[in-house]
């Protein structure tokens, strides 16, 4: 039976149920809010079901593996077997886990969920096209509405996710078996992160990167230890070279074609490497090409990115828009905080979006973790900025776990003290950044977080230390 075309109000749409979207219907319904949630595919979003959760949960156990592997040094002797299937199927449950969460708690806080696609007819109407053969559409009208689509993973030409040796984040991380090698194209932090997971799982992994380092974007002393680890891992590097084609080998593998990068002066010869495997991590882009925002009156940039204010909110005064969608840094944690500023604005709240302390993470080995300014940063906002460090190899908790490559970097101003910024590398950087986002959003000094008594033994030592370096009384290192 063919569901007729019907026509339902709300106070608030939200389009898109991932970390942006659903967190912002949660915080409307507790505004009290009459709120409605689309979604196409599955609730929490490429985060929950096919990024950040099951990544990190792969990383988990790559590294239980891999840890058992090799502690020789601690007395410990182990082959583990790397059951690949098992180990997706934890990760599944994980996932599924989270994301029934989701959908309990958007229900328990009121928010009516529709499954199926949105787009725009006019600026205060969507149509809601359902999946499903005869499950037809319908039409909903919208006091104020929430973007919330999120982002994709990037093709790149003559490389379609759809031929089956090509992969992209998502595919990769549902593989049921480990690959002999895999070529994959980009060294940013998606690459990284899955070029870990797999030489740890014992594939034969070869980068290429059109750059000449790994994560453009972070300071190389933070990136050093990385890219040794990476090596130490048997991860091989072609730097300066773009993917342009692949075909099939004679082993029943893939051949990829690698170009010399407009800025690699060192070669003019392609690149040929075979592989199982090709997995394409050259970035993400927004979804906002399926909505039609034009009926809206939205329009966006050249990469797809709907432009917003410090409120969330687009060229369109009642339409909002949250996460990846919005634009840079695709960060889970960044939208969820700006959809809970869209779903406030709306209900009258004084909310803003404020990046000062956001902080960022990749779940390389090691981590790395950044939040506020870094030093060049601090000085081209006309601050005389004072850096303490703090080596993990100094650290007795850290040696404790066998994990010492790294360091602790706190940014200060220097007439006052107060702590600009911070940079960390090492065991559980994820973890400890949170201190030194608070530091920052509260305007801590170095004093403060010197002065705070951290426990021992414990890696969040560091941190006071590093405060103490720059203060210039470190007791465990050498002061400045």
């Amino acid at each position: 039976m063919v569901v007729g075309d019907v026509t339902t109000g709300t106070d608030v749409l939200i389009i898109g149920a991932g970390p942006a979207g659903y967190v912002a219907a949660i915080r409307a319904g507790q505004l009290d809010m009459d709120v409605t949630l689309v979604e196409k595919e599955a609730y929490g979003g490429t985060c929950l079901n096919h990024g950040c959760i099951p990544s990190k949960a792969l990383i988990t156990a790559t590294d239980i593996a891999h840890e058992a592997a090799t502690a020789e040094e601690m007395g410990i002797h182990a082959d583990p077997a790397i059951d690949l299937a098992g180990m997706v199927e934890w990760k599944d449950g994980v996932v599924d886990q989270l994301t029934g969460g989701v959908e309990k708690l958007c229900k328990a806080n009121q928010v009516t969920l529709l499954e199926g696609t949105a787009t725009f007819d006019d600026e205060h109407t969507v149509r809601v096209s359902h999946s499903g053969e005869g499950q037809g559409s319908e039409t909903l009208e919208f006091e104020n509405a929430i973007v919330a689509t999120g982002s994709r993973p990037i093709e790149i030409p003559n490389f379609e996710y759809g031929d089956e040796p090509i992969l992209n984040s998502r595919q990769a991380l549902a593989l049921d078996s480990v690959p002999d090698s895999m070529v994959i194209v980009g060294a940013g932090y998606i690459g990284m992160e899955l070029a870990t997971v797999f030489a740890k799982l014992g594939t034969d992994v070869t980068v290429i990167e059109m750059l000449d380092s790994i994560m453009p974007g972070y300071d190389d002393d933070l990136k050093r230890p990385v890219k040794q680890r990476a090596n130490d891992l048997g991860i091989e590097f072609e730097f300066g070279y773009t993917a342009s084609e692949w075909h099939d080998s004679d082993d029943d593998g893939v051949r990829v074609v690698a170009e010399p990068a407009p800025e690699n002066d060192d070669s003019d010869a392609a690149l040929e490497l075979d592989a199982e495997k090709v997995l394409v991590a050259v970035g993400r882009e927004p979804v906002s090409d399926t909505l039609a925002l034009e009926a809206a009156g939205i329009e966006t940039d050249e990469r797809g990115i709907i432009e917003t204010d410090s409120h969330a909110r687009t060229s369109a005064e009642h339409i909002f828009a949250a996460g990846d969608v919005a634009g840079e840094p695709m960060l889970a944690h960044k939208g969820s905080m700006e959809g809970k500023v869209a779903a406030e604005v709306i209900a009258g709240e004084p909310s803003a979006i404020d990046h000062q302390a956001m902080p960022a993470v990749v779940f390389t080995d090691p981590e790395i973790a950044t939040v506020g300014l870094t030093e060049s940063e601090a000085e081209a906002d006309g601050f005389d900025p004072v850096v303490g460090t703090f080596p993990f190899r100094a650290s007795g908790r850290a040696l404790t776990t066998g994990e010492t490559d790294g360091f602790v970097k706190i940014i200060a101003e220097e007439s006052e003290g107060y702590v600009l910024g911070a940079s960390i590398v090492g065991p559980e950087a994820s973890e400890l950044v949170a201190e030194l986002g608070l530091a920052v959003e509260l305007g801590a000094t170095l004093e403060d977080v010197a002065s705070t008594v951290h426990a021992h033994p414990t890696l969040s030592e560091s941190v006071m230390e590093a405060a103490e370096n720059a203060l210039g009384h470190a007791i465990h290192t050498l002061n400045r």
